[in-house]
């Protein structure tokens, strides 16, 4: 019989209060989950006549996904401030042990295409007293727990506490989220890529130079055929590479010298996840969860994934 989430969880030695809010995060991901699934019956695919503080157009589900998260009541009481990727400012609620950093619909540009997309999360210590915008720009290491749902032929549940990856699939009929893959680990090399193709022209020297090294195949310098694939959703892509292994890349271009993920809720978030899997994450240079955040909305460039190619493309930008 497969080992349920609060299964999982009641083993766990972190604090009760911790796992508590993880399992409520879960339960907001199922309702999540839910509005995706019957998004086209209720009319709620296409975009609104509006942006959010990103700049980027809101599909109706981004708003419902971020209202959904912004229920105070899902969260018992542990969580003092919430920080979205459609929210300008961090959301104080009323005491509370833990902060709650979320993307509520990642690659919402999917839906209306019947494509991937996902929730992504992490959890951080909240200060005593009252939060500031100050106390979420926390590195990635202090993340307490993290993970995403991703919301595709199956409804799961992918999740790290700082021991390990594990993956729990949503049983339709139950309600119950159930371990399918007790423990996710990424092979140390890999022949796929992931990366928007598109950009190739934006790219700097070192990521150019790596991708064009995959793209001669057998008759380059690395002497074998590698695959891409491209989701237009950066769960979906990373599901992937924690699956079967692979690269995932959205590094920093020429056009403004920034990357296009934001640190705090997808890059971090990931990042933990892809270093307990056994993996690597890096903005090009540097780890990812070594990076100090500035703000909330920073941007930062992205390679992660089996660590023999991430590891190749950080050498690349050091020549």
């Amino acid at each position: 019989m497969l080992k349920s989430l609060s299964q999982f969880l009641a083993e766990q030695s972190a604090a009760n209060s911790l796992c508590q809010l993880i399992a409520a995060v879960a339960n907001a991901c199922q309702d999540i989950g839910h509005a995706v699934n019957t998004s086209a019956i209720d009319g709620l695919t296409g975009a609104l006549e509006q942006e959010n503080v990103q700049g980027e157009v809101q599909k109706k589900l981004d708003v419902i996904a971020n209202d959904m998260m912004l229920d105070a009541r899902r969260w018992g009481g542990h969580v003092s401030a919430l920080v979205s990727e459609e929210m300008e400012e961090i959301y104080p609620l009323a005491g509370g042990e833990y902060l709650l950093v979320f993307d509520p619909i990642d690659g919402s540009s999917n839906v209306d295409v019947n494509g991937v997309v996902g929730t992504i999360f992490s959890i951080l210590r909240a200060p005593i007293g009252p939060v500031s915008a100050a106390d979420v720009l926390q590195p990635g290491r202090k993340q307490l727990a993290a993970g995403y749902a991703i919301y595709g032929p199956q409804t799961t549940l992918v999740l790290t506490l700082g021991a390990g990856v594990s993956a729990f699939s949503l049983d339709q009929t139950t309600g119950n989220w159930l371990m399918t893959v007790p423990q996710m680990t990424i092979p140390a090399s890999t022949r796929e890529f992931a990366i928007n193709m598109s950009n190739h022209r934006h790219w700097m020297p070192p990521v150019r130079r790596y991708i064009d090294e995959c793209l001669a195949g057998k008759t380059g310098t690395r002497a074998a055929d590698f695959n891409m694939r491209w989701l237009a959703s950066m769960v979906g892509d990373v599901h992937r590479v924690l699956t079967r292994g692979g690269i995932f890349m959205y590094p920093v271009d020429a056009r403004k010298g920034i990357g296009k993920l934001r640190l705090m809720y997808e890059a971090n978030p990931i990042a933990f996840l892809i270093e307990q899997a056994g993996g690597a994450a890096t903005d090009g240079l540097n780890p990812i969860l070594d990076i100090r955040p500035e703000a909330l909305h920073q941007r930062v460039g992205v390679v992660l994934g089996s660590r023999e190619e991430v590891e190749r493309v950080a050498a690349y930008h050091k020549t």
